[in-house]
């Protein structure tokens, strides 16, 4: 029987951990925690700047003065007998109801052409202090409608299908 064992070593040896090795180490160590912090911070440091809150008018009249100034999505619908159109300035004045309570709103530019009385509508902006309480002032407005093509009834005039706030 041959002896192999004078060949290999029965206990391998470890290798030391220089302190250059472990400097670098520690270094790596800490850019990935710096790198991560940072990530982090960017990702949700102003996340709370940007909200927008979706309300409806009950949720804004109960908010009180903490619902102006904030960015707000305001739902409901267009309160019959509330649009106030002029065309010369572009100007539009309507009122916005969710069932139980009422908001004046004033939008500047344009209306959606779906636009019209007893439409769903998301208008989004800001309340701010008007002379008799609140007026919610719009940077947008949206129609609410649904996907759904219902053809016309039979007997129904063209000219009724395009009631829009031109007609006003």
């Amino acid at each position: 029987m041959s002896d192999t064992t004078e060949n290999t070593p029965a206990v391998e040896e470890m290798e030391e951990v220089t302190p250059e090795q472990k400097q670098r180490r520690l270094l790596l160590i800490g850019a990935l925690l710096i790198m991560f912090g940072a990530l982090g911070f960017v990702s949700l440091g102003n996340l709370g700047e940007n909200l927008v809150y979706y309300w409806d008018c009950s949720q804004v009249l109960e908010a009180g003065d903490d619902a102006y100034g904030a960015t707000i999505r305001l739902g409901g619908v267009v309160k019959e007998g509330s649009l106030d159109w002029d065309a010369n300035s572009n100007e539009l004045n309507f009122q916005v109801t969710d069932g139980t309570s009422v908001l004046d709103v004033h939008a500047t530019g344009a209306p959606p052409q779906m636009f019209r009385e007893g439409i769903g509508v998301v208008v989004e902006g800001t309340m701010v202090k008007a002379t008799g309480g609140g007026r919610f002032e719009s940077e947008r407005l949206m129609v609410k409608h649904s996907n759904e093509y219902k053809a016309p009834e039979e007997g129904t005039e063209a000219k009724d299908l395009y009631k829009t706030v031109e007609g006003l």
